[in-house]
């Protein structure tokens, strides 16, 4: 951890995380925007050093348990987008909203316990600024075949 790290990074290593590095864009965008006192992140994927650990559908070639942890660490990626904004997470006020697609097998309907992933890594990282409103939606397909995408909103301040 470097000297400029603060409360919540200290909290991820507390944790046993580490802030990975900003997954770069695959297309035209940015990996996050700030508007006012708001930052918006891109869809983030579960990447880990550049890879996705599992791909497929959730409820047929990943489990629900494996997706759940995917989208963790899509949360993870997307905390490293928001401090490559605003430099330092200990300037979020809270999470407002996040978002997340989970490409499902037709019979599948799990979708809220998978992101379930996503807003608990939030919420044991950021306490009761991480608790947030939320969207689980079932999609077909997502890009590089990812089982789960996660986009989140955050309020910060100077």
């Amino acid at each position: 951890m470097t000297a400029a790290a603060g409360a919540v990074e200290a909290r991820l290593a507390e944790l046993g995380l580490k802030l990975p590095a900003v997954v770069p864009p695959l297309a035209a965008y940015q990996p996050a925007v700030r508007s006012g006192a708001y930052v918006f992140t891109a869809g983030q994927l579960p990447m880990v050093e550049g890879a996705i650990p599992v791909t497929g559908k959730v409820g047929a070639e990943v489990s629900p348990e494996q997706a759940k942890e995917l989208s963790a660490t899509c949360a993870l990626n997307a905390l490293a987008a928001v401090k490559s904004v605003i430099g330092d997470l200990d300037k979020i006020v809270r999470v407002v909203k996040v978002v997340g697609f989970v490409a499902s097998a037709p019979d599948f309907t799990g979708q809220p316990g998978v992101i379930n992933g996503a807003s608990e890594l939030l919420g044991e990282v950021l306490g009761d600024k991480g608790v947030h409103a939320r969207s689980a939606v079932g999609v077909a397909v997502l890009p590089l075949d990812a089982p789960v995408e996660v986009e989140i909103q955050v309020e910060v301040r100077d």
